[in-house]
């Protein structure tokens, strides 16, 4: 081989192998799963809002139910659910599962709730009176939710002159109280049990509560 083909040989050669390794580098790259920051393993955010100011609201209109009546879900793209970032599997006996009682601890004030419902309900065209409406926690307090950020509150119907304390006729509330069951009691995980509300919870509502899945 001539000195002038080896050189094109070795050239061909160099090139090959350094397309190969930026073809190599740029794969791993790609093929290297990212954590998002603020994120868990079953997508959902945590949040950093505060409870004490009100939050800013989606825009009249802007945001719809899936489903109707009680059965009625958030709108995933305005509430697909948040979470409250002290509540972890390690922190369950100090937090969600403590006895006592842990919600009335963290819920927001009537001041901040009840102006962040009237908004919700205009975003949401909810035209019903105040008391046949609820301020949902999409994933609730009771399974970790986060306390007061609006990807994660709902305008949700209730029964017609339903009164605070029978807040448990509402599918969602039973669904709720159902889930926490499980999780304090160990038969299903905090992350499954924060899926199960954020995503589709009237089929988790026939899934846990009609058909009881221990």
């Amino acid at each position: 081989m001539s000195s002038k083909h080896r050189a094109l040989a070795v050239a061909a050669t160099t090139s090959l192998l350094t397309g190969c390794a930026a073809q190599s580098a740029s794969t791993n790259t790609d093929s290297t799963p990212t954590r998002t920051r603020g994120h868990v393993a079953n997508g959902l955010a945590y949040s950093t809002a505060s409870a004490n100011p009100v939050q800013r609201m989606p825009a009249p209109g802007s945001c719809h139910y899936q489903g109707t009546r009680l059965f009625a879900a958030p709108d995933p793209h305005c509430a697909p659910g948040a979470l409250n970032p002290a509540v972890t599997p390690a922190t369950l006996k100090r937090t969600i599962c403590r006895p006592g009682g842990y919600t009335g601890s963290v819920r927001p004030a009537e001041r901040v709730t009840e102006p962040e419902k009237q908004a919700l309900m205009a975003a949401y065209g909810n035209h019903a009176p105040l008391s046949r409406v609820e301020l949902d926690h999409v994933v609730s307090l009771g399974d970790g939710g986060a306390v007061n950020d609006v990807r994660n509150l709902y305008p949700e119907p209730n029964y017609p002159g339903v009164s605070p304390d029978s807040y448990y006729r509402n599918p969602k509330d039973r669904l709720e109280d159902r889930t926490h069951e499980l999780v304090c009691t160990g038969r299903l995980s905090l992350a499954r049990a924060q899926m199960a509300l954020a995503h589709d919870w009237p089929a988790s509502y026939r899934r846990y509560v009609e058909g009881r899945e221990r």
